[in-house]
């Protein structure tokens, strides 16, 4: 299979194009780096040519939490999205794999004591300031259990960066009802691992606290270090997506799969153990915040497990060590 892999010479990208070729496959990267941009159109309709499918991994990553840098998110993404799928109809080319996000979401899954499932609101800045960190129930006020979230979630998008992602699996779903293509979006939960860039916004703490390590710094632990996340290693995620591109699925379908390790740990656990592994110095909690960040977001992979036979390799605490070692 001849695969175009958008974004193939970045941190998972080029995971993904060396993952395709062990697999026999023929990878061919299509990156900004390399001065391809996924929004010449022109461009993009040469690079299809004799490409089996496509897996769409470019995109401008971060936070947006503000709206300065709306229109930028916008158009690298959303945009750029709009014209490959424009190019790949054009073209006659019906698979797409799409790297999608655990941000569509918004907060995790949470329950009351008394009144079940229940979706909380943003955090107040007047409640992280007090150092109550945990979301509360709308209707009584109780604190809430976290769980793991499934794919049939409402989404819940709280930045630009979360809402072009969504934007992007939507578009997916309709480029594949219009041209009978076949659609699946992994949603990543927060993937490390080899190669990342120094103190990328896009894993977050695990960059940031690696490198204030090798500058013989304490990770600085925002809250109370109690956040609950899912990383899962990038060689997991480009597994994922090899698995992806080659399962069988249905005509016109657009179909999501969480893609995280189903080891959650807290953030305060990642600092402790990339410390460790790398010698100290030990983190140190903070109570810093930043408004708009959710508390917990955790995956049930299940459905990628079932359909696709998925397993993660790499567990928690090999991956610190092997992430702790590499120079940043």
């Amino acid at each position: 299979m001849r695969v175009l892999v958008t974004g193939g010479a970045g941190f998972i990208g080029s995971e993904v194009v060396a993952a395709l070729g062990a697999r026999g496959h023929e990878a061919v990267s299509y990156d900004l780096r390399e001065g391809r941009d996924v929004r010449d159109r022109t461009a993009v309709s040469e690079a299809l040519a004799g490409v089996d499918a496509v897996c769409h991994q470019a995109a401008l990553v971060g936070l947006g939490d503000g709206f300065a840098d709306a229109t930028e998110y916008v158009s690298r993404n959303d945009l750029g999205t709009a014209v490959l799928l424009t190019a790949m109809a054009g073209a006659g080319v019906h698979r797409l794999v799409l790297a999608g996000s655990m941000v569509v979401y918004g907060e995790g899954r949470y329950t009351c004591g008394r009144h079940g499932v229940v979706r909380p609101g943003p955090r107040s800045a007047a409640d992280l300031s007090a150092g109550r960190f945990e979301p509360t129930c709308p209707s009584c006020g109780q604190e809430l259990s976290p769980g793991l979230v499934t794919e049939d979630a409402p989404a819940d998008p709280r930045n630009v960066y979360a809402t072009t992602k969504l934007t992007q699996e939507h578009l997916a779903a309709a480029w594949a009802r219009s041209t009978g293509g076949t659609a699946l979006a992994l949603r990543y939960h927060n993937v490390y691992g080899p190669g990342m860039p120094r103190d990328t916004p896009y894993a977050g703490v695990a960059a940031f606290f690696r490198s204030a390590l090798a500058r013989g710094e304490a990770p600085r632990v925002f809250e109370d270090g109690g956040q609950r996340r899912d990383f899962v290693h990038v060689r997991d995620v480009a597994a994922a997506n090899v698995l992806a591109l080659e399962a069988g699925s249905a005509e016109g379908t657009f179909t999501a799969y969480n893609t995280g390790s189903g080891d959650p740990h807290t953030v305060g656990e990642l600092a402790r153990a990339l410390a460790t592994a790398h010698g100290g110095p030990d983190p140190v909690v903070t109570a810093e915040y930043r408004l708009g960040d959710v508390r917990h977001i955790t995956a049930d992979s299940n459905r990628l497990r079932t359909a696709l036979g998925w397993r993660p390799e790499v567990t928690f605490e090999a991956g610190m060590k092997e992430f702790a070692g590499e120079r940043p």
